[in-house]
């Protein structure tokens, strides 16, 4: 049977003649596959630029007087130091001080904030954040939310906007036109390499799509699947809402413990720091013994105990390797541990505990 989707791209049309079947993502088709190798997509990330269509991220504009003790109220960073054109990405934290979510929040305008989140909590924390207060809530899938990402976004884009992009810094936004349509562009991205993220509405997202592709094409700039983004993020060590982390795990856990802002009174901040030494593992990246990605969800064993578990694995044709992120207990998490895998159908292999991020470790390409 179909599963019914709640939510509909305007860029749905473009992905089904790519190859998509639209599989469901946040209650909205997403290209996951498309005709093409997600090996050459992933090659075209790295060394030219992939464009993604994220509009099955949630958009929610947050207007008015109390809008920012709201945002504060809503998200684990100190927003106070968050200016207009800049962003911050954080941890939603229920009142038990774990993730019920993650998200970027952008500053656009004086009393008018942008909350950008998956698959978790965040519009349900933010009704509560906003009962009684001065604000307005507004679901938004009306914009929609399009990302390329590659060494070659930034002259790429910067040839088709009166905007000086080359001079926009990591998590700043500035509302401008791309090919003359209105959009917001932002230097942001889920990739490991520098990109922007352009917020553009329905009635002209599938023109900025068609320019992209078009233009870009000579340059090796082309679509790309989730599949491809998903090799891409584990290389370079981002989480996955639902995966990586969920409303189970403290943020200390799941090596947000840097989101975790000293000031501020955020919800659940209490309790998360009561759990800052309670730690049950650490988010760790390994390096399989294997000729292909992982399933997910297998075990990891040292001295005949079950230690973690594999969350997100991928296979890097660029890297040669097989890796994941997981969870393991802390005693074991120094870089070089050996560890043994085990999971259905009697595999096993072994793993060693790797640094992070696997590609670009000191994360050159995205702050240039």
């Amino acid at each position: 049977m179909t599963q019914e989707l709640s939510r509909t791209s305007a860029l749905a049309d473009r992905h089904r003649a790519l190859g998509s079947g639209l599989e469901d993502w946040n209650g909205m088709g997403t290209a996951w596959t498309y005709d093409s190798d997600p090996n050459i997509e992933h090659n075209a990330i790295r060394e030219a630029a992939g464009l993604f269509d994220m509009s099955g991220l949630k958009k929610v504009q947050v207007r008015g007087k109390d809008a920012a003790a709201v945002i504060d109220h809503l998200i684990s960073r100190d927003m106070s130091k968050i200016n207009v054109g800049q962003s911050a990405y954080g941890s939603i934290l229920n009142d038990a001080g774990r993730v019920c979510d993650d998200a970027i929040i952008y500053h656009l305008q004086n009393e008018h904030w942008l909350l950008v989140h998956g698959s978790g909590e965040s519009m349900e924390r933010l009704q509560e954040s906003a009962a009684g207060k001065a604000v307005t809530i507004a679901f938004d899938d009306d914009l929609h939310d399009i990302s390329l990402q590659g060494p070659l976004a930034v002259d790429f884009l910067n040839a088709h906007t009166p905007l000086d992009l080359p001079a926009l810094r990591y998590f700043q936004q500035q509302q401008t036109t791309l090919f003359n349509h209105p959009c917001i562009l932002s230097r942001t991205g889920y990739s490991g390499e520098r990109g922007y993220e352009i917020f553009a509405a329905t009635a002209v997202v599938g023109e900025i799509w068609d320019n992209i592709v078009k233009l870009g094409a000579t340059q090796g700039i082309m679509p790309c699947s989730f599949t491809a983004l998903d090799k891409v993020r584990i290389e370079a060590a981002l989480l996955f809402y639902g995966y990586d982390m969920t409303a189970e795990h403290s943020p200390w856990e799941v090596g947000l413990g840097w989101t975790i802002s000293s000031v501020g009174d955020y919800r659940g901040k209490a309790a998360a720091m009561k759990l800052r030494e309670q730690k049950r593992f650490e988010m760790v990246g390994l390096v399989f013994e294997h000729s292909d990605a992982l399933v997910g969800g297998e075990s990891l064993i040292h001295a005949n105990e079950t230690v973690g578990t594999v969350n997100s694995p991928g296979w890097s044709q660029r890297m040669k390797q097989s890796l994941g992120l997981a969870h393991l207990r802390p005693d074991l998490t120094a870089v070089g541990t050996t560890l043994q895998v085990t999971g259905e159908e009697g595999f096993s292999c072994q793993a060693t505990v790797a640094a992070t991020p696997f590609y670009d470790p000191t994360k050159s390409r995205t702050h240039a």
